[in-house]
């Protein structure tokens, strides 16, 4: 082990149970102060390129804290063959920085080699379930680790879907043997949107896999007559999804939580001061 990789893994994983998503916006500041955060999430495909601004503050940020990294074009659930360069590009950025954890979406985004950049849903159905397993299985394999698997908003329901959202989930990842990163606001908007049975939904969550959570804003949009949920990360949190959180955490004690801000960027104060909802949640100063 060479002096650099002693020193990363001093650092390699969370001291703190909660933790910010990285925007190029707030590195200035982060570097000066180095204020206390658990760790940072980087957005892989952002990280991917050779050399460049992103790839800098990611090797700049990882030398004072711990870092995870949060993908979006495995596109587990495609038919398309998995994309083998694609994963090189991450086991190599992982070699480099050590993520405490690799993720990505329980969905697909690409068909016939072209990504649409969205996250798609799944039928729930048992067919998914294996298809998606095996994927996951072998994208493990080819990284030499586990990865966390992320449940999606959804706005609509296959009328052919044979499991419920929370069967589908914890089926995949019980089969798939990998972790879960339960995203607490993308279930509060698929349950506003769809109708998903929150207490349901708990009951059959493999708490013994969730790695981490995550935290987000989303905005009320209007199609007609109808009212629905869009998972935007243009917000704060919502004081409903806080509501929620609080009840998770009776099923899955503290594990790290992550507040996810992607649009409409605030100051670095005001994402600092929402990161410290989390600490006094789960300290039990705001029950």
């Amino acid at each position: 082990m060479t002096k650099s990789e002693a020193h990363l893994s001093d650092i390699a994983t969370p001291q703190l149970s909660a933790g910010l998503g990285l925007r190029s916006a707030h590195v200035g500041e982060i570097m000066q102060t180095l204020p206390k955060v658990g760790w940072f999430e980087l957005l892989t495909d952002n990280h991917l390129v050779k050399g460049g601004r992103a790839k800098a503050e990611a090797y700049a940020i990882r030398e004072h804290y711990p870092v995870s990294l949060h993908c979006v074009n495995m596109s587990i659930g495609s038919t398309d063959p998995i994309n083998w360069d694609y994963l090189s590009g991450i086991k190599t950025l992982s070699n480099d920085l050590q993520p405490w954890v690799i993720s990505d979406h329980l969905c697909w985004t690409s068909i016939h080699g072209q990504y649409s950049h969205e996250l798609l849903p799944m039928p729930y159905t048992e067919e998914s379930v294996m298809h998606i397993a095996e994927r996951i299985r072998s994208i493990q394999d080819f990284l030499g680790r586990r990865i966390a698997i992320e449940n999606v908003s959804t706005y609509l329901n296959f009328n052919h879907a044979t499991l419920t959202e929370a069967e589908f989930v914890s089926s995949v990842v019980t089969e798939a043997d990998c972790d879960f990163l339960f995203d607490v606001n993308n279930l509060y908007v698929s349950h506003k949107n769809t109708g998903e049975d929150i207490a349901n939904y708990l009951k059959e969550v493999p708490w013994n896999r969730v790695v981490e959570m995550h935290l987000a804003g989303f905005d009320v949009r209007q199609k007609g007559n109808n009212e629905y949920l869009l998972d935007t990360h243009s917000c704060p949190v919502s004081d409903d999804v806080w509501t929620l959180y609080k009840q998770v955490l009776k099923h899955s004690g503290n594990v790290p939580t992550l507040i996810e801000w992607d649009n409409s960027i605030p100051e670095w104060s005001t994402l600092y001061q929402e990161m410290q909802k989390i600490i006094r949640i789960q300290s039990n100063e705001d029950s």
